[in-house]
């Protein structure tokens, strides 16, 4: 009877632990196919997963740099619509110095083409303290306050910073943020330094009254007109450079990121339509398995009667 006991004991343990192991199996592989990661520890396969860790520190400084990468592109089209705006405003400047330079223009209409030079001036300087993705001045250098301040009397003056900083993309690389107030807003005129502000009130002052012949004063401001749209011209060519070499790095980032997540899918991820095969054979061997040993199981010596 003993005998018997024992034989019926190591026949359910041997089965259980037969069951037991398709059922590990077959939940590994369910769990395979569900995350497509063939690791679920280091243990599974150590080299395979010094590898994995490796590439996800490379990959988490590649989006680093990634998201570094797109704040500059966005502050660089932030530039251009800027620069655009400012060149838009200075060539109907000019279109108003050129109108108010004929002598046929009298002084009603010489002040009313000064106050529109002057609104323009002001809607240059709302532009000129434009904020970038980051909310830091965009013409401000690396200046956390605004670029350009006006006094009392209405004169503007540049309170930035007179660098704009490099931004780190990694590998090596690196790119100008930005570009400081006075590399967009300043320039020589008949070897004169001066700047877009200064200009423009002081034509518009000259169509008020402030000198003699207002015309002429017209006239004469168009060469220092043509020189702070240069500037502006010089500045879009800078910052359309940056922008088209920014578009290289990010283009080689994303390539490195596909590169590094394919590695990564060779080193620890798995093969789905194998594993769903497998998954199909365990699971079929685990059903008949259950099944033969139902059937055995219900067996007693009284059936042999």
């Amino acid at each position: 009877m003993t005998a018997v006991t024992n034989s019926t004991l190591a026949f359910y343990g041997r089965s259980q632990l037969f069951l037991g192991g398709l059922r590990a199996d077959a939940e590994t592989l369910q769990r395979q196919v569900s995350t497509g990661e063939r690791i679920e520890r280091s243990s599974d396969d150590p080299v395979a997963a010094s590898r994995l860790r490796t590439l996800g520190r490379i990959e988490t400084l590649g989006q680093i740099d990634a998201a570094k990468a797109q704040r500059v592109d966005e502050d660089l089209t932030l530039a251009t619509d800027a620069l655009s705006s400012v060149a838009d405003d200075l060539i109907r400047v000019r279109e108003l110095a050129l109108w108010a330079s004929t002598q046929t223009t009298g002084s009603s209409e010489h002040d009313a083409i000064a106050t529109e030079i002057e609104q323009l001036r002001a809607r240059i300087f709302a532009t000129a303290n434009t904020l970038d993705s980051g909310g830091r001045p965009l013409f401000g250098g690396t200046s956390g306050t605004a670029a350009y301040q006006q006094d009392g009397a209405g004169n503007v003056s540049y309170v930035g910073t007179a660098s704009t900083g490099d931004i780190d993309l990694g590998q090596g690389q690196s790119v100008t943020r930005g570009l400081a107030g006075p590399e967009v807003f300043e320039f020589t005129s008949a070897g004169v330094a001066t700047d877009v502000f200064v200009h423009l009130a002081a034509l518009a002052d000259a169509l008020r009254g402030g000198v003699a012949d207002p015309a002429q004063a017209a006239k004469d401001s168009l060469v220092g007109l043509d020189d702070a749209l240069a500037s502006v011209t010089r500045a879009q060519t800078v910052t359309g450079s940056r922008s088209a070499w920014l578009e290289v790095v990010q283009d080689r980032q994303t390539e490195q990121s596909l590169v590094r997540n394919q590695q990564m899918a060779d080193a620890g991820g798995v093969d789905l339509t194998s594993a769903i095969a497998q998954l199909q054979q365990v699971l079929t061997v685990l059903e008949a398995s259950q099944a033969s040993f139902a059937r055995v199981a219900s067996q007693t010596l009284f059936d042999q009667i």
